[in-house]
């Protein structure tokens, strides 16, 4: 992202720290996937097509910088993408800062958890 588009960017984000701001990017970007995906059609043959269609649509928005889906438990037939299917790992730098969060259903709380796993600054 070029610096006059995060300074545009920034005059809405005033009363929030960079650290604070790369972790409300990774948190829309990860409820963008659970909403914008759950449903979707998936088995073996498409898994990876639609793993990198995952990728390719959430980098066009803006502080990714880099982020990994996994879809797991695919049958050979047609299946819907669930909630238990989604592993994703996102990495979000807003200036010098990087957040890196997961979205992973944990099967002790029956829920696709959405964290923070850590921030560097």
């Amino acid at each position: 992202m070029r610096v006059e588009e995060e300074e545009l960017f920034n005059k809405y984000f005033k009363n929030l720290s960079q650290r604070e701001r790369a972790i409300f990017e990774g948190g829309i970007k990860l409820g963008a996937i659970f909403h914008q995906f759950i449903g979707t059609p998936v088995s073996k043959k498409n898994k990876d097509l639609l793993e990198r269609a995952i990728e390719e649509s959430i980098k066009n928005q803006p502080f990714v910088y880099d982020i990994k889906v996994k879809i797991k438990n695919v049958s050979e037939r047609y299946k819907a993408l669930s909630e238990d299917m989604l592993d994703v790992d996102l990495i979000i730098k807003v200036s010098n800062v990087k957040a890196y969060l997961k979205l992973e259903y944990v099967k002790e709380l029956s829920y696709p958890l959405m964290y923070v796993k850590k921030v560097e600054e």
